[in-house]
């Protein structure tokens, strides 16, 4: 049964300032605390002893955090959807299914607001300047919606609009939430969100200038002009500032409808993204490090990828480059050892045997890049073994320390890479891609 409206996301206004804001997580909070009393009375009543965990973490108060932050959008969104991407072997599956959903579109601007922002951007009379303008948004997300356009000059435009108040309500947005979510129990206890409200906090930041944003995607349309597998849209400068990016338009189909495309198309196509990645890490010392499925579409007739959303950007230092390098291409456990502290994931003083159990899961992950068989993404159970592994040694006491933040963000990448493959069922021998690039 579906605990959302049949008609998807919704027109409804951002809520701007931070008193509103805030007012929407209260809000949220004590409804989901009605509903654990309600349900805590009703299983008393019946003679059994209610546990807390199994009353907050149900599919209504789930659908509940998601219809309110697909309200609020900005760094709220931003957190709940990181929360679906990364915690699903965490919760109950019912919950996850529907807190899934944030990965979809968010709700949208009404024409009303959309115009007001628009108005800010442009000045007044802007319609002129068009031959058509949808209100209706192609796509909607975290910080911005996009709409289709064309303008009077011919050109035809997908243009970002920035929601009203994000920039300067992320930093509250994620400490609100954060206490939220662990006042209101939504989330485990044993589950540390600090490394994911960090990520949200610093990437929603550099998303929300979209004058930084036209520029990497300018830069990145340089660097892969001469590079058939892949299409940048073009900037248009004229139209853009720090609330509205405007670009190239191209028609285009979700990467995930390749799913049921013949094995060797979903071969190539993944082959020729992780391919990027690493010229990324490698050769462009230049990374995109946003993982959503959503910043990749793909052109059937020609087999093109598109690449959208580069708000995440961020360049690599050249020694940490040569340092990954290293530790790609290392075999033996004491190479793999020496490339690890090299690049900080951790300390030659730290104890042997959390030592030991890191190099595990190092050796775990680096043996199928060297493996001469190609890699069956949906077969591997690869990612549950190195999770089981992660959580046994976040056990331990004498594991406090954090790798360099690039070196998270390329993890998240390397992730969502990892993800997308396994959804598409590629195959594919990883050892000539490392070879080809490192």
């Amino acid at each position: 049964m579906s605990h959302f409206p049949a008609n998807g996301p919704q027109a409804r206004p951002v809520p701007g300032s931070g008193l509103a804001r805030l007012a929407v997580l209260g809000g949220l909070a004590a409804g989901v605390g009605g509903r654990v009393l309600v349900g805590a009375a009703q299983q008393l009543a019946l003679g059994q002893r209610p546990r807390l965990a199994d009353l907050v973490l149900t599919p209504t108060n789930a659908a509940k955090l998601t219809q309110q932050l697909a309200h609020m959008r900005g760094a709220a969104l931003k957190v709940g959807q990181l929360l679906s991407m990364d915690t699903g072997d965490f919760l109950p599956t019912e919950f996850a299914t529907v807190l899934s959903r944030l990965r979809a579109d968010a709700d949208h601007m009404p024409p009303k607001q959309l115009r007001d922002v628009l108005d800010r951007a442009w000045g007044k009379g802007w319609m002129g300047r068009f031959a058509r303008f949808d209100v209706r948004p192609i796509a909607s997300a975290s910080i911005g919606q996009v709409h289709r356009a064309q303008t009077k000059d011919g050109r035809d435009l997908a243009i970002k609009v920035q929601y009203p108040g994000v920039r300067q309500s992320i930093d509250s947005d994620v400490n609100n939430l954060s206490g939220l979510l662990r006042l209101s129990r939504l989330v485990p206890n044993g589950l540390d969100l600090g490394p994911l409200l960090a990520e949200a906090r610093v990437q929603l930041h550099q998303e929300a200038d979209y004058q930084r944003e036209g520029a990497f995607m300018t830069q990145f349309g340089a660097l892969l002009a001469d590079n058939p597998a892949f299409k940048v849209p073009g900037v248009h400068a004229d139209l853009s500032g720090p609330d509205v990016l405007a670009m190239d338009y191209i028609a285009s189909q979700p990467i995930e409808t390749l799913a049921t495309a013949p094995q060797a198309e979903r071969d190539r196509v993944v082959t020729r993204l992780i391919g990027l990645f690493l010229d990324e890490v490698f050769g462009f010392r230049l990374i995109q490090t946003d993982p959503n499925f959503a910043n990749y579409r793909y052109i059937f007739e020609t087999g093109q990828i598109v690449l959208l959303d580069f708000g995440a950007s961020r360049a690599l230092a050249p020694d940490l480059s040569d340092k990954l390098r290293a530790l790609m291409v290392a075999q033996d456990r004491s190479t793999i050892r020496d490339a690890a502290i090299n690049i900080g994931y951790f300390d030659a003083q730290l104890a042997a045997p959390v030592q030991k159990g890191l190099l595990d899961m190092m050796v775990l992950a680096l043996a199928p890049l060297h493996a001469p068989e190609a890699f069956d993404f949906a077969a591997t159970d690869l990612v549950h073994k190195m999770r089981d592994m992660g959580l046994a040694l976040g056990l331990e006491r004498d594991l406090d320390h954090v790798p360099p933040v690039e070196v998270l963000f390329l993890h998240r990448k390397a992730g969502g890479l990892f993800l997308l493959a396994q959804k598409l069922g590629a195959r594919i021998p990883l050892a000539p891609l490392i070879l080809e690039h490192a």
